[in-house]
């Protein structure tokens, strides 16, 4: 991928993300994995770092493949590519929100796009998901063939993640316990 290509797909990423970098994740994992460019491993590996560093998980994402295709320069290329849409976009919403704030239509753009943006969350959760803690891919094609319970999960993964669910419900702890934990667990289970 040339860096003019890295550009030009984080910034179309960047300019059709609506709700915040998880949502970006659905549309980096169709357009970066499905063209190639990175395996669907490399993919989970990388949301996997992107969430464990500080700052925006979409701008950590990009920053880290474009470092991967080019270095420091298509880290940097594909991280401003990736956040210009976001900065052009805030700017003329800033400019002209308070004149149609108390729009009706506006109102009722905005109130769909939770939605929208809830279920855009929630197919990369469940991709990451079947993904780390069952044998098949993230388009569920293996389904067609016939698993026994043992070979259909990661049955470490599976009770980690049950573990870590419990955790964060019951007792609440800082995100950055339970990213220290998972990667203790990794160590010594891997």
């Amino acid at each position: 991928m040339s860096l003019f290509a890295l550009f030009y797909t984080f910034l179309y990423i960047g300019f059709f993300t609506i709700g915040g970098g998880i949502v970006s994740l659905t549309l980096m994992q169709q357009t970066i994995v499905a063209k190639g460019i990175i395996t669907e491993e490399m993919f989970y590996n990388m949301v996997a770092i992107s969430e464990s560093t500080p700052g925006p998980l979409g701008t950590n994402m990009a920053t880290y493949i474009g470092y991967s295709q080019h270095g420091v320069i298509g880290g940097i290329v594909a991280t401003l590519a990736e956040v210009l849409p976001s900065i052009i976009i805030i700017v003329i919403v800033a400019h002209f929100i308070q004149k149609f704030n108390s729009n009706p239509l506006l109102k009722g753009a905005l109130d769909f796009l939770r939605p929208v943006t809830t279920g855009l969350i929630l197919v990369p959760a469940v991709n990451m998901f079947v993904f780390s803690c069952l044998n098949l891919p993230s388009n569920l094609e293996a389904l067609k063939y016939i698993y026994t319970w043992k070979s259909l999960f990661e049955w470490i993964n599976l009770a980690a993640y049950g573990v870590f669910v419990f955790l964060l419900f019951k007792f609440k702890p800082h995100p950055i316990i339970i990213i220290l934990l998972g990667a203790v667990f990794g160590i010594i289970f891997c």
